[in-house]
């Protein structure tokens, strides 16, 4: 896999810097009017989390598989070292970590990892965190990737609310195929549909124009709930 790492440095020219600091030392004080704004924090880089979430072990790990990712040799010199010397909870929360910085391609080699683990069992809501972070930027083949992965999990719990996030996430990004086959995986692995489920997908693929995928959607609605579809209007 090729790790692709895009670096920059802001820097200030030490003269302005000085200039600052004597203005700073020699200008006489006056009265100020102070004023309380909130400021945006969106734009801020988002640092570690340290706490219960995140041991030293797994704060270190992070930061050292961004650092090394910029040479294969050393990247790989740098997850046998850290990475695969974690404990589980460890490791998780490393997964974890690398989604909420958007570190993609770190975090889909980290979950590549994981799997091969021997304590490792299916989630579909991590998959549906997964798929969602990956696909919001951009990495399309990675989420059919992802997917494929998901289908040839074995002993897959039905878990419906895991389903119907990993749903409205594809939906969302406009995955409609794929959303239909999770669908029918959904059914496949003995996950019965609720009303959230048809809800999401009635709604979502009539938004998109996809009427024929909705249409099968409603008839299976109503072998599940009757005539009656009124709760896809239901805004919860």
């Amino acid at each position: 896999m090729r790790l692709i790492m895009v670096s920059s440095a802001i820097t200030q020219p030490l003269s302005l810097f000085n200039s600052q600091l004597q203005w700073l030392r020699f200008a006489r004080p006056k009265k100020r009017r102070w004023v309380v704004t909130m400021r945006d924090r969106s734009n801020n880089p988002r640092p570690l989390q340290k706490g219960r979430n995140l041991s030293i072990e797994a704060i270190q790990t992070v930061q050292t598989l961004k650092r090394s990712k910029k040479d294969l040799h050393h990247f790989e010199q740098a997850f046998d070292s850290k990475f695969r010397r974690l404990l589980k909870l460890d490791m998780m929360s490393v997964l974890r970590e690398l989604l909420r910085q958007n570190e993609c391609v770190l975090a889909l080699k980290v979950f590549e990892e994981i799997r091969r683990e021997i304590w490792y069992k299916p989630q579909v809501l991590l998959y549906s965190d997964m798929i969602q972070v990956l696909g919001s930027s951009g990495f399309v083949k990675e989420v059919e990737l992802l997917y494929f992965y998901l289908k040839n999990e074995t002993n897959l719990k039905p878990e419906v609310e895991g389903f119907n996030a990993l749903l409205r996430a594809l939906l969302g990004l406009s995955f409609i195929e794929l959303a239909m086959e999770c669908y029918c995986l959904m059914k496949q692995v003995g996950c019965e549909p609720d009303r959230s489920t048809f809800r999401i997908l009635v709604n979502g693929l009539e938004a998109m124009g996809e009427t024929t995928a909705s249409g099968i959607v409603r008839m299976d609605a109503q072998k599940y709930y009757g005539e009656s579809l009124d709760f896809l209007d239901d805004e919860k």
